[in-house]
């Protein structure tokens, strides 16, 4: 009987010149209660030790330096004179085992090994070498007096029946079982009277012309112990059942006049058998959800596909992302996380018919397989159901979550005839659901495979791009609103394509920004940027300013610092001819390294502006934080400035910040001259738009420069700017019977037609006093004048109408819209005395006494 002691006392040795192998096995061998194990990285030694220690088994790696793992085995040949060399051979040669095996080695194992198997062969090893040691003693024993056999038989036999493993002893002529121990009775479930005379066959050992093959093969060498044949089987048992064993096969010699004896131990699998169902459970299903995973729903996916090809049936593929599931689990934790995902995914099957397959795709993305045999309703009746099933708020904890899904759909034979395209073109319906605000289904259609294709066409082709010299910087100027003068420029990357001519940047930053190429595209432009201005500056042009846009992936993932000071060390650039435009997220996404990087090129002399401002974070406490010069105002508050009193807020407010925090204002996006004398008007320090120039080459820039273009005059810049009237009416006729009376009084008189057009002479001219329709085809008076009273409150504003709304004109003038209404038709005189005194009134309001007067005199 080998008791566990016996087992955990055995000697073992390691020989491995690699140390981290020798300490992995050390651990797993101290780990599992092994107390004498030795180790050497050197294979010079290993004979000596064995001969002074006689190693149960010797764990041998083959390729080492000095002597390999065959030249060991060749040294210990002679301490093992029948033939058994104690060896496992652990290596990553796999292609050396059965060189390993013919060079004595008992068993083998490839690196990387799995450590549980290692173990087992281990165990196996040493209880063979132990078996064999007491089967040597017993025989060694045999020999002294037949009471001292039997004794020992008897001995034998009590550890044969003690062991769990099933021990069967064959004639090796006949091959009729001669002996079976306890733990084969047990096995098997018969007395061992029923097992004797019994034929391998029977039990499921093996055929018996394969055993005669075997046992003739091994009966005629010289009495040497030949190594186990180790084979898997299933053995029957006496109720028909089946038992999985691994068998140890081998050829027993007793004597010159012995018979020999077949030995065959079989040992019972079946809880290997399940750790390797279970290690193909792993490998198949997700261990979060217990769902199909990847692999699995791809093969199930081909299957239904093979299926759907021959019952004439439709195969869809529903691809479901939970929307924002990220903030659930950023706020939560990721145990909530997963939590939400085995509920969710709970809920999917039950969603699911019995036929159907519901499976984890990776992440908060799950996949369900549906054959149908009718329309696409009932793919859309599916949708729907699991997004109902989402509308349940989930308990976490006592914490309620509600989520939406997005759900992208794909049919088979109609989008795609393989699991991975149909698979594919799911996940692209599922990205327009998203983008469509989620909570919703989308099916995919050809036009989103061309976008997908174009995309990565695109994205082939900037790389390209950069390879190939097709990147171009145009330059759009800016101007300064005190001098009219051109103060800068910023730089704009263009893409001039083969075959397609000059690409916007709309159409190609984003894929830029996606797939990382934004980084060296940066570095491009940096070093572009540096290249024009010093070229402007070894000519006539002479130093331009250059602003260039930093995107929030180069200040994380590049090394921004280091590549601005080597462009301009390169190009003998001065730093105060450089200006870095950061957007609110690209300043937040590394705070504090972006601190860091911006105040190193701060005191080399570097500008910083923030991009864009006003639409991201727009926080006081960051202007504060970073070394900040400048702010842009965005396009979306210059575009609508003059007529949207909301717009024209928001950019007054920025201005009035950014002044009284000393930093500069520049506008974006100027297009028209109200918009450009509007902002000027408003103290905007800087303009850039199509109004003073489109972008340019680096060729024109510098000769718009040279050329010293700038702007027109402020139409308000004289000293004393004329008594300003405007006029609005629709009907041109009105508008020219009042311009013949007003023109007498000696105003200013400005017309329009429309509000708009108002709008526009209100940002070009200061305006003291408004008279204006009631009823226009846009919009009313008083509406207008409310608008006007948000933009330019310090206006005396008048409705002249022959349509009295009374309720509507008391409301306007409760609310301050408007100073007076006067009713159509009109008596001249009256209607001049009255502008007379809106003038004196609006004189008297801002302080200008003479003005005043003036206005008193001519009344």
């Amino acid at each position: 009987m080998i008791e566990k002691a016996d087992l955990l006392n055995a000697r073992i040795l390691i020989v491995d010149d690699q140390q981290v192998n020798v300490q992995l096995l050390e651990y797993l061998l101290s780990s599992s209660g092994y107390q004498q194990v030795s180790a050497t990285n050197d294979p010079r030694v290993v004979a000596d030790w064995h001969a002074q220690h006689n190693y149960d088994i010797i764990i041998l790696d083959l390729h080492m330096p000095g002597m390999n793992g065959f030249e060991v085995m060749k040294a210990l040949r002679p301490l093992e004179p029948e033939g058994y060399l104690p060896v496992l051979v652990v290596t990553a040669q796999p292609d050396q085992k059965q060189a390993a095996l013919d060079a004595g080695a008992r068993d083998f194992v490839s690196k990387p090994f799995d450590p549980v198997e290692v173990l087992t062969r281990i165990r196996n090893l040493l209880e063979v070498r132990l078996m064999q040691r007491q089967a040597r003693d017993y025989n060694t024993l045999l020999e002294h007096t037949v009471r001292e056999r039997t004794a020992e038989l008897q001995r034998f036999r009590s550890a044969m029946d003690a062991t769990a493993d099933a021990i069967f002893l064959f004639d090796s002529s006949s091959l009729a079982i001669v002996d079976v121990n306890d733990g084969a009775c047990r096995m098997l479930g018969y007395r061992r009277s029923e097992l004797l005379g019994a034929q391998p066959e029977a039990l499921g050992l093996g055929s018996g012309e394969a055993l005669q093959r075997y046992a003739g093969a091994h009966r005629h060498e010289e009495h040497k112990a030949r190594s186990p044949e180790l084979v898997e089987a299933e053995l029957r048992r006496r109720d028909e059942s089946l038992v999985p064993v691994e068998l140890y096969w081998q050829m027993q010699q007793d004597g010159d006049a012995a018979r020999p004896t077949l030995i065959c131990v079989a040992r019972d699998i079946t809880e290997r058998r399940v750790a390797e169902e279970q290690l193909l459970h792993m490998a198949h299903y997700d261990s979060l959800t217990g769902l199909p995973n990847r692999t699995l729903f791809y093969r199930t996916l081909a299957d239904a596909m093979d299926l759907a090809r021959d019952k004439e049936w439709r195969i869809v593929v529903l691809f479901i992302a939970l929307d924002r599931f990220k903030s659930v689990n950023d706020s939560l934790g990721g145990a909530m996380g997963d939590e939400l995902l085995r509920e969710f995914s709970n809920r999917l099957v039950q969603c699911a018919r019995i036929r159907d397959t519901v499976g984890r795709l990776g992440g908060d993305e799950f996949g369900l397989i549906l054959a149908i045999t009718r329309g696409q309703q009932e793919a859309v009746d599916m949708a729907t159901e699991v997004r109902e099933a989402l509308r349940v708020p989930f308990d976490l904890d006592g914490h309620p979550a509600t989520l939406t899904a997005s759900i992208g759909i794909a049919m088979y034979p109609d989008d795609a005839t393989d699991p991975e395209t149909l698979v594919k073109y799911a996940d692209t319906a599922m990205g327009r659901a998203k983008e469509a605000g989620r909570d919703c289904y989308r099916f995919f259609t050809a036009g989103m495979n061309a976008q997908v294709l174009a995309r990565l066409d695109m994205e082939i082709a900037l790389r390209r791009a950069l390879e190939q010299d097709e990147l171009e910087l145009y330059f759009q100027p800016k101007v300064n609103l005190h001098t009219g003068r051109v103060s800068g420029a910023e730089a704009l990357l263009r893409w001039n394509r083969p075959g397609h001519g000059i690409v916007m940047p709309v159409e190609f930053v984003g894929v830029l920004e996606d797939t990382g190429l934004i980084v060296r595209v940066g570095s491009w432009i940096i070093d572009a940027a540096c290249r024009q201005i010093a070229a402007w500056i070894s000519s006539p042009v002479g130093q331009v300013k250059v602003a260039i846009n930093v995107a929030s992936r180069q200040m994380v993932e590049g090394d921004l610092e280091k590549e601005v000071k080597e462009a301009l060390a390169r190009h003998r650039v001065p730093p105060e001819l450089l200006e870095l435009e950061l957007t609110e997220s690209a300043l937040m996404s590394n705070a504090d390294r972006t601190i860091a990087v911006l105040k190193s090129m701060k005191e080399i002399g570097i500008q910083v502006a923030i991009d864009d401002f006003g639409t991201g974070y727009s926080s006081l406490a960051y202007l504060q934080r970073f070394p900040i010069d400048k702010l842009k105002i965005d396009i979306a508050f210059v575009r609508d400035i003059i007529t949207n009193p909301n717009d024209a807020a928001i950019s007054l407010a920025i201005i009035s910040m950014a002044h009284s925090l000393k930093l500069r204002v520049i506008a974006e996006g100027v297009e028209t001259r109200p918009q450009l004398e509007y902002l000027r008007r408003n103290r905007c320090d800087e303009i850039q738009g199509y109004y003073f120039s489109r972008p340019l080459s680096g060729a024109d820039m510098g000769a718009l420069v040279e050329a010293g273009t700038g702007l027109p005059p402020d139409p308000a810049e004289a000293e004393e700017a004329p008594q300003t009237l405007l006029l609005v009416d629709d009907d041109v006729n009105v508008l020219s019977s009042l311009h013949r009376l007003f023109r007498r009084d000696g105003y200013r008189i400005l017309t329009a037609s429309t509000p708009n057009e108002a709008f526009e002479l209100l940002a070009l001219y200061p305006v003291q006093v408004i008279m204006c329709d009631q009823r226009m085809p846009t919009t009313s008076g008083t509406e207008f004048l409310s608008k006007v009273k948000d933009m330019y409150p310090d206006t005396i504003r008048i409705i002249l109408s022959g349509y009295t709304a009374l309720e509507a004109m008391l409301d306007s003038i409760n609310r301050g819209a408007i100073y007076r209404f006067y009713t159509k038709p009109w008596d001249d005189t009256q209607l001049r005395d009255n502008i007379r005194q809106a003038f004196n009134h609006y004189w008297l309001m801002h302080g200008s006494e003479r003005r005043a007067g003036d206005a008193e005199t001519a009344n």
